[in-house]
């Protein structure tokens, strides 16, 4: 069915209007922070077959996550097996693509005339799900079995009702039972509002100008991206990262390489002489790698286009079975974050010598801290402090870095001081720039940041998964490489130099932790900012 032109637009326009209430949603209705202050979370509209509608973006790797997620739910419970009032929980990275286990997805089928039509979701992070360390993210973990409880595709709502069994199961498993299921219902609620301003769209326009639109606007996010393509060079291009460990093997990097061949309209990310997958938490799934390569791709474009199953349409990847960016089961990947900025720093480095993209250096990557808070007198269970941020942004061939600013496919937001301060016997005891200490270039990389903790009350623990401590954010173009992270411990009395990756450090009353994050590499040789202020002069 043809579709105007005027009528694709409105409908795309709607459906990513939606997304964007249930996102919002979701925010505000958020029992932990991880979700109402870092936003550490995607919705999304689906198709009856798991295509990816409209997405608002937020965190960007989300892209790849759904449609697997939704076609591992149909290939348990074909759609003849599903129903109005249902809802699934999938959390499994090798079932159901998620990143990790604590990104769990909420899947809302939405029936039209007594007929699965569509599907609403969300993918949030929980605080915790159980594993060896409070926050379920141990950065030293050798099997996804420490890392939490898993769920394959599971129906856990029926006639709107949560199953009263799993839910036991869910509270059985958690350090922070009460978060965790608000955050569930926070993404259960989101659903059910998506699916209400769906049927408001289907009772407008009909749901077969509504599919219209949607198949008419994925082959034409398709149809725009290999236009682009094509204007490209064809030929073929490497580019390397190196990660600094996988937080078991201490001090043995580990390569990401990828090999980029593009011809006519087609391009390929090859990684299969990326090293082998890795004995800690760094590994990825192969859905992470595309939603990775499709980031880059569209940064690439110099042009804004919608998001949807198009851009996954437009490009292929290569793996291979057994390596860091396709491990095989029970490898774990609870640090995924710094592997995927290390796919796309590669990918950006192969895809820029066959473009006339900007060029760019590397950033911060990405880092979370997880406090683990002993049980008070009066709680049923202890609470737990997330946080995730990076540090500074590498600078491009156009501009400097920027500071205190997440980077790549991390969108979140740095939790406030208060906050931490309020909800959790912490005092942050500085909260600075690390002036002047990007990579110098032309054009300068973004400042770090320095944070300061202070604990309040005896027992608590922290875990840090961390990068660039060892291989600082490398500079292009002659400018020189960001400055790299730290974490110290005890500074006031005998510093402690931590590696990037800690589990379970004990933090008593009036003892301090700091955190220096990466800056971001230079772009372009100093000497040429020192030579044309000679010539101003």
């Amino acid at each position: 069915m043809s579709i105007d032109s005027i009528t694709e637009e409105i409908l795309n326009a709607s459906l990513a209007g939606v997304v964007k209430q249930m996102q919002e949603a979701l925010f505000r209705t958020g029992f932990s922070t991880i979700i109402r202050e870092s936003h550490d979370a995607s919705c999304a509209v689906l198709t009856s077959t798991g295509d990816v509608a409209a997405q608002h973006i937020v965190l960007p790797l989300h892209l790849g996550v759904f449609p697997v997620s939704i076609k591992a739910v149909l290939e348990r419970y074909p759609a003849d097996h599903i129903q109005d009032g249902d809802a699934f929980l999938v959390n499994h990275p090798y079932i159901g693509g998620s990143p990790h286990a604590p990104d769990m997805c909420v899947v809302v089928p939405v029936f039209v005339d007594k007929k699965l039509a569509y599907f609403t979701a969300s993918i949030a992070h929980k605080s915790d799900i159980g594993g060896s360390v409070p926050g379920s993210c141990s950065g030293k973990a050798t099997d996804i079995y420490s890392e939490g409880i898993h769920f394959p595709p599971i129906r856990f709502v029926q006639n709107r009702e949560i199953s009263p069994e799993i839910e036991a199961l869910i509270r059985a498993n958690s350090r922070s039972a009460e978060l965790v299921m608000g955050d569930i219902r926070g993404q259960l609620g989101c659903g059910w509002l998506g699916l209400d301003r769906i049927i408001e769209l289907v009772d407008k326009y009909g749901r077969d100008t509504i599919d219209g639109a949607i198949d008419q606007r994925i082959v034409g996010v398709e149809w725009a991206i290999r236009n682009e393509i094509r204007r490209w060079t064809d030929g073929t291009a490497c580019g390397d990262r190196l990660l600094d460990d996988d937080g078991v093997r201490v001090g043995q990097p580990i390569k990401i390489f990828v090999t980029v061949k593009k011809d006519g309209d087609r391009i390929v990310f090859d990684f299969s002489e990326s090293d082998g997958q890795a004995v800690g938490p760094a590994n990825i799934r192969p859905s992470l790698v595309k939603a990775a390569c499709a980031y880059v791709v569209i940064s690439s474009l110099g042009t804004d286009i919608t998001v949807n199953q198009g851009v996954l349409n437009a490009i292929e990847i290569m793996t291979r079975p057994g390596s860091i960016l396709e491990p095989e089961l029970p490898a774990p990947m609870n640090t995924y974050n710094p592997t995927v900025h290390a796919v796309i720093n590669a990918s950006f480095d192969a895809l820029g010598q066959l473009t006339e993209m900007v060029q760019r250096a590397d950033g911060s990557d990405s880092r979370s801290l997880i406090f683990g808070f002993p049980k008070k007198v009066g709680q049923s269970r202890p609470s737990i402090s997330y946080e995730i941020f990076a540090g500074g942004s590498g600078a491009s061939s156009t501009s400097g870095g920027l500071t205190g600013c997440h980077v790549n496919q991390t969108n979140g937001r740095i939790t406030p001081i208060e906050i931490l301060e309020t909800e959790y016997p912490l005092r942050i005891t500085e909260f600075s720039v690390l002036q002047n200490s990007g990579g110098q270039g032309l054009f300068a990389g973004g400042d770090a940041f320095r944070r300061v903790y202070q604990s309040m009350e005896d027992g608590i623990h922290l875990s840090i998964r961390s990068s660039r401590h060892q291989i600082p954010p490398r500079g292009v173009g002659g400018g020189e490489d960001g400055r790299p992270g730290r974490a110290v411990l005890y500074p006031d009395s005998e510093t402690k130099i931590l590696s990037s990756r800690e589990v379970n450090i004990p933090l008593n009353h009036g003892e301090s932790f700091v955190l220096d994050t990466p800056s971001g590499g230079g772009c372009g040789d100093p000497s040429e900012l020192s030579q044309g202020s000679s010539q101003v002069a």
